[in-house]
């Protein structure tokens, strides 16, 4: 039993390490290297990070200045991020890349919190899904005899607590990216 909610407590800890890193791609009208995350680039016929590929560093507010190692590499990058969901179109001057965030304007800043509920929701059926899943083994070990009646009630009690503690993290998660998202 304990087993069980081990388990589940590391699948929802896995849970909001996804939201979390989900939070950090969603573009906030200020420079943050992790937008980029997600962005692969074909060079020399394999799809790699573009992390791996250059030094990503601020240079004020709101640009971003990506230095390819490899010079010959400038045009791909440049191309993987068009083709991104970014929107920003990348400033390229040879050496390095630069990219722009622009200000963002109320109906970005509405889209991008419908964005940020949505993503909250579809963790918090993941949790939800993970709760299932541990009732669904608990009430098989029942049937198997393993667990008595009185055992299965204080697991479902503990199972319980598990999954409304990480909800409320989740919506708190939500509540500050919403929060940052309306400041910027």
């Amino acid at each position: 039993m304990k087993e069980v909610l081990n388990v589940s407590k590391e699948k929802m800890e896995k849970t909001m390490k996804v939201l979390a890193s989900d939070f950090a791609a969603i573009r906030a009208g200020r420079a943050n290297p992790a937008v980029l995350d997600r962005i692969t680039v074909d060079y020399y016929g394999t799809a790699t990070p573009i992390q791996q590929m250059a030094a990503i560093s601020v240079s004020d507010a709101r640009v971003l200045v990506i230095q390819p190692w490899d010079k010959s590499s400038l045009k791909a990058i440049e191309k993987a991020i068009q083709a991104s969901d970014l929107g920003i179109n990348p400033a390229n001057d040879g050496s390095v890349i630069r990219l722009t965030f622009p200000q963002l304007t109320e109906e970005r800043r509405k889209e991008l919190s419908k964005n940020i509920k949505k993503l909250g929701e579809d963790s918090k059926v993941a949790i939800r899904a993970i709760r299932r899943d541990a009732n669904d083994k608990v009430k098989t070990m029942k049937k198997n005899g393993e667990l008595t009646e009185d055992d299965v009630k204080l697991f479902d009690k503990d199972i319980q607590k598990l999954t409304d503690k990480y909800i409320e993290n989740i919506d708190e998660a939500v509540a500050v990216k919403e929060k940052e998202i309306m400041t910027v």
